[in-house]
């Protein structure tokens, strides 16, 4: 996973995006293809807010090479908060519009919690060790999603731990495991991840 964030010259306006590529067994077996990016704006220090389009394709466990396929419209807002010399917190709250392939129009909120804790020093600048954590719940804003299909309201939970390293002060690497979860089953992923800020 790639996530990326940038500031316009003195302005409140930005980009950020992220790229994400999972697979059911490590390589070669494709669960999900995520790219997502949008315009930011920071009505204050630190907050943002973002408008921003994803697409997704997603694959079958398996032989299987079929696909489906997901446009999606979301508004977030990120919003940090420190409550100790070393634990820095993110609420981050998304609204999404999903056009998902053979289904009716849906929304879908989210609510994540994010987690940081450096081991070595007080802030998360280069050379930080540190421990990452979060936890986000979906909520599905609709049950009926056409062809008499219904999902439940709660969508799935996802719980991540992870060893972050700043490389940079903008730029890190996190390796790390989530526990995803819904109504039918709990599935675990490992996961390494880029951030990137310039």
């Amino acid at each position: 996973m790639y996530f990326w964030d940038t500031s316009f010259k003195d302005s409140k306006f930005g980009l950020q995006g992220d790229i994400q590529y999972r697979n059911w067994d490590i390589i070669g077996d494709l669960e999900q293809l995520l790219i997502r990016g949008g315009i930011t704006y920071s009505p204050v220090s630190q907050v943002k807010l973002t408008l921003g389009y994803g697409h997704i394709t997603t694959g079958a466990f398996g032989e299987s090479n079929s696909t489906t396929t997901e446009s999606r419209i979301y508004q977030e807002a990120l919003i940090p908060q420190k409550i100790s010399e070393r634990i820095y917190l993110k609420h981050r709250f998304r609204y999404e519009q999903r056009w998902v392939e053979d289904q009716d129009f849906r929304t879908r909120y989210r609510y994540n919690l994010f987690i940081n804790i450096p081991f070595n020093q007080p802030d998360l600048n280069r050379n930080a060790i540190y421990l990452a954590l979060y936890n986000e719940l979906f909520i599905n804003g609709q049950r009926d999603i056409g062809g008499g299909r219904r999902v439940e309201i709660f969508d799935r939970n996802r719980f991540y731990t992870a060893l972050g390293y700043a490389l940079r002060d903008n730029l890190k690497i996190q390796g790390g495991y989530m526990i995803q979860s819904t109504n039918a089953l709990d599935k675990g992923q490992l996961q390494l991840s880029l951030h990137h800020s310039f």
